[in-house]
C-alpha cells in the first residue's frame, strides 16, 4: 500500500459526491470535494497536498475542459482523471491531449477507479521526487564551486 493520496473529487451532483466520497475514503484515500470548476480551482490555491483531481466533464458554468485547462496551467504537475456520464470519444480524446491522466464512464467500478487514483498519485509523485532531487542536485553542484 503507498502513502495516502489526497484527492479532490469535483462534480456537480451531491449525491454523487457524497456516496463516492465515503467509498474513496473507506480506501484510504484523503478526499476534498468541489461542486464545480471555480471551486476545485479556490480548493487546490487554498491545498496543496492534492495529488489526483478527479473531474466530472459536464458541469453547468466552467466545465470539465475548460476546468482541465486551468488546471494543467496553473498545476501541471496536478494528475487529472476525467469522469462522465455524457462521454463521447471527442471528449476523450480532447482531454486527453490536455493532459488528463486518463478517462473514465460513470458509472464506473470503483476499484478501477482507485487503481487509475494509485497510478496518476504516483505518477505526480515520482514527478515531485525527481524535482526535489533536481533541486538538491543544483545546491549540492553550487556549494562545489563556491
Amino acid at each position: 500500500m503507498m502513502t495516502t493520496s489526497y484527492v479532490m473529487l469535483v462534480d456537480d451532483e451531491v449525491p454523487f459526491v457524497e456516496t463516492m466520497t465515503k467509498r474513496l475514503d473507506r480506501r484510504g484515500l484523503k478526499i476534498i470535494s468541489a461542486s464545480g470548476g471555480e471551486e476545485a480551482l479556490k480548493k487546490l490555491k487554498e491545498n496543496d497536498t492534492v495529488d489526483v483531481i478527479i473531474l466530472d466533464v459536464k458541469m453547468p458554468g466552467m466545465d470539465g475542459i475548460e476546468t482541465l485547462q486551468e488546471i494543467k496551467k496553473i498545476y501541471p504537475l496536478k494528475e487529472v482523471i476525467m469522469l462522465t456520464g455524457h462521454a463521447t470519444v471527442e471528449t476523450a480524446i480532447e482531454g486527453m491531449k490536455l493532459g488528463a491522466f486518463d478517462y473514465l464512464m460513470k458509472p464506473c467500478d470503483i476499484d478501477v477507479l482507485v487503481a487509475k487514483v494509485d497510478e496518476a498519485a504516483k505518477k505526480k509523485k515520482s514527478h515531485d521526487a525527481k524535482i526535489e532531487q533536481a533541486r538538491i542536485d543544483k545546491l549540492v553542484l553550487r556549494r562545489g564551486y563556491d
